[in-house]
């Protein structure tokens, strides 16, 4: 049984005392595929020298809304310049297929409600998803209108993933009738999750992905740990119970999803 982790952030500091070792000891366990996801200018690179190193690591190279706020708001041009940067590091980078979607980009209210800079951002990045027909990672928290509206108004050619999707009807809903993808994480397994079930059941079983959003997100039962690819199976194990499915037919079925939505072929 072999799983495909769509979603991780080993380019995180908290991996730094191991990283190689963990690696190594994802993929021995049976995750054999891993998605690098940017969330900055300097995420992307480090998540892209690591699909470097690793063949069955890729990357995602984008600007998350969380990210903006890391520049000064009045300084427009900063932020501006690193998607710029990252428009130029998928040219470079365009032949070897290690960049498989522009992400992860989207909607994030819980902190930062500079709106205008946040539409100015996702738009320009879907932009350059389309530019370079890739797919792309959607990041939104307390922003589900907003971020349909925008998919809506912004057709997205190669369509994409929402990334650890919030458990919200509607947002679940519209999404697949747009045509993408949702990834499930490590919240569908918490005990406080009153509509993971709903959901799972809501989506078909072509359209799940699954994902650690590693070091981030430990789900149950090892919540509150610092997460890592190995408990992937947790997750797959929610949705088997859920689906009335084995283990190993999620881990199948989520393993060819991502294969198609980030459109890997080997």
């Amino acid at each position: 049984m072999e799983f495909f982790d769509s979603h991780a952030h080993y380019d995180d500091a908290r991996f730094d005392d191991e990283r190689d070792k963990l690696i190594e000891d994802v993929y021995k366990s049976g995750v054999t595929r891993i998605i690098s996801a940017g969330y900055s200018l300097e995420g992307s690179i480090r998540s892209l020298e690591l699909s470097n190193k690793y063949d069955f690591i890729y990357s995602t190279v984008g600007i998350s809304p969380n990210d903006l706020v890391s520049y000064p708001q009045i300084d427009d041009e900063k932020w501006k310049q690193n998607i710029e940067e990252i428009d130029k590091l998928i040219t470079t980078n365009l032949s070897s297929k290690r960049i498989v979607a522009v992400g992860e980009i989207g909607f994030d209210y819980h902190y930062d409600t500079d709106k205008k800079t946040q539409y100015e951002a996702f738009s320009k990045q879907i932009d350059i998803a389309n530019k370079y027909d890739l797919p792309i990672v959607i990041h939104t928290r307390d922003a589900v209108m907003d971020t349909l509206t925008m998919l809506k108004e912004n057709p997205v050619n190669k369509k994409g993933v929402f990334h650890c999707c919030p458990l919200n009807r509607e947002l679940v809903k519209e999404a697949l009738k747009l045509g993408f993808y949702i990834s499930m994480a490590g919240p569908v397994t918490f005990k406080n999750s009153k509509n993971a079930n709903e959901i799972i059941e809501m989506c078909p079983m072509n359209k799940i992905l699954i994902e650690t959003d590693s070091p981030y997100l430990a789900p149950e039962p090892v919540r509150g740990t610092r997460n890592d690819s190995r408990n992937l199976k947790y997750i797959a194990q929610k949705i088997a119970s859920v689906k009335g499915m084995a283990v190993e037919e999620v881990a199948k079925a989520t393993y060819e999803n991502t294969m198609k939505c980030f459109n890997i072929d080997n």
